[in-house]
């Protein structure tokens, strides 16, 4: 590469630079955006001790005496409904069991919940131990309970490398993307025509940016998900880094790659929802991916998305290291491969 093309390529990078520290909204959607969802959700996942789950006892002769046996465990909070009442109740999830007292008096119950709720599967666990317990059943197994809260297996820790992964490809996507397209619609791609410019050295200093930009959008949100969460990197920060710094190039190209040829930015911002929605829901980003049927997972684990935040979550939770990275960087690799040769062949300047 002669001085010429590296003189065009720097001067491309200083006006990419230059126009995106001029957007205020830009900056917000880069920086802001992470820290106000971190701080949302941790507020309302933050650790502290669980809320009693609501329970109904249906009404009856021995409703009041059920509702007084569950009032003796912390677990539960009871309350005595009509029939129709407790029904409405647990159909509109304001509780979360039903129990309903036997008339013969037999001491028999009867537990009426969904088993497709998690919350509803332990309300039943915790109101039939407290039933028996108040009934007097001895613990046949001497137990005793350890309370752990640890680092690495809260939800905030969970959830930081997943909004780290949505920046980067939101940043990725709507930066380059649309800023493209942007370029076309006000007719500056047509003036470039005239200048011996490449079209690989004008797409390269997009990437260079966003190399870049990585420098300064990555730490504010690891940051402040330490001092604020104590959010910690059980790993190397450079393997991290290296991580972010793939899943930032891969986004990069993909956003080239739907500019490239689209003649408007609402083109581009109906390819990005399209692309972006899956990946929302199935990458992992607020619920593991575990919850997914078993015959989605091998698609699940080829979104680059997926790659990107599992291999941060395995740096920053369980301090992976490189080699054990293989999978999720062979996958960004693959995409950013792809992304870019695509936008090269079909990028067009007017």
């Amino acid at each position: 590469m002669n001085n010429a093309r590296l003189t065009a390529i720097r001067e491309l990078v200083l006006t990419r630079w230059r126009t995106f520290y001029r957007e205020p909204g830009t900056m917000f959607w880069t920086f802001g955006l992470p820290v106000v969802l971190s701080i949302a959700l941790g507020m309302a996942f933050r650790n502290e001790e669980p809320e009693p789950l609501p329970a109904a006892v249906q009404a009856g002769p021995r409703a009041e005496h059920v509702r007084e046996t569950l009032a003796k465990s912390k677990d539960i909070e009871a309350k005595v409904l009509s029939p129709e009442a407790a029904h409405q109740a647990l159909r509109t999830g304001k509780v979360h069991v039903v129990v309903i007292p036997s008339d013969n008096g037999d001491g028999k119950v009867t537990y009426r919940f969904d088993p497709t709720r998690p919350d509803s599967r332990l309300a039943r666990t915790l109101v039939d131990d407290a039933l028996q317990r108040g009934e007097g059943r001895p613990d046949v197994v001497p137990t005793t309970t350890q309370h752990v809260t640890e680092p690495g297996s809260r939800y905030i820790d969970f959830l930081i490398p997943g909004l780290v992964g949505m920046g980067l490809m939101s940043s990725g996507l709507w930066g380059i993307g649309f800023a493209l397209a942007e370029m076309r619609t006000r007719k500056l791609l047509k003036r470039l025509i005239a200048t011996p410019m490449h079209k690989s050295d004008f797409m390269l200093s997009f990437l260079l940016v966003r190399a870049a930009l990585l420098s300064i959008e990555l730490p504010p949100l690891l940051v402040f998900s330490y001092f604020a969460f104590k959010v910690g990197i059980n790993g190397s920060i450079l393997t991290l880094t290296l991580i972010a710094l793939l899943g930032a190039l891969v986004f990069a190209g993909m956003g080239l790659l739907f500019a490239s040829r689209s003649e408007n930015p609402q083109i581009v911002s109906g390819l990005i929802n399209v692309a972006t929605f899956p990946m929302y829901l199935c990458s992992g980003v607020f619920f593991s991916t575990a919850r997914f049927p078993d015959w989605t997972q091998p698609f699940i684990k080829l979104l680059p998305l997926t790659a990107l935040i599992d291999g941060l979550r395995a740096v920053m939770i369980d301090g992976a290291g490189i080699l054990q990275l293989t999978t999720p960087i062979l996958v960004l690799v693959v995409w950013g491969l792809l992304c870019f040769a695509g936008a090269l062949k079909l990028f067009k300047w007017h």
